[in-house]
């Protein structure tokens, strides 16, 4: 029987990737709070990994049998935050309370994603092994 480490990993690794690139965004918002003019941005994980699943099950066509097959590419799009307090007079929407806390609660379930992964692959590896030696 073939082991799938797409079937074992694949969710946790589309989440975390999702995870990062939503780190990215809340690093720029914060980057650019003082910024006249910019827009917070933000990605919505659930809307994101919704889009990554749906995507998963779609593979590409072959045109020759002896093509690989292939799998789209998730996008993850960041929309514009609406903001939470009035307009400061700049056109700036960045709270900073608001993006340090969003930065902290994806951080720490990025962090949760990847002990999960890392169980799940201990775990495998022990499998494997005939759970000698770990």
């Amino acid at each position: 029987m073939a082991i799938s480490l797409d079937k074992l990993v694949g969710f946790h690794h589309k989440a975390l990737t999702i995870r990062t690139e939503r780190m990215e965004v809340i690093a720029g918002n914060l980057a650019n709070a003082n910024t006249p003019g910019y827009k917070a941005k933000d990605i919505d994980f659930q809307k994101a990994m919704a889009s990554a699943r749906t995507e998963q099950s779609q593979s590409l066509s072959r045109t020759h049998e002896k093509h690989f097959a292939g799998r789209t590419q998730p996008g993850f799009e960041a929309d514009y935050r609406v903001p939470d307090q009035p307009d400061t007079g700049d056109g700036n929407t960045v709270d900073a309370q608001t993006e340090r806390n969003a930065f902290l609660d994806n951080g720490m379930r990025y962090q949760a994603g990847l002990q999960f992964l890392n169980g799940k692959i201990k775990g495998m590896k022990k499998a494997l092994s005939g759970g000698q030696g770990q």
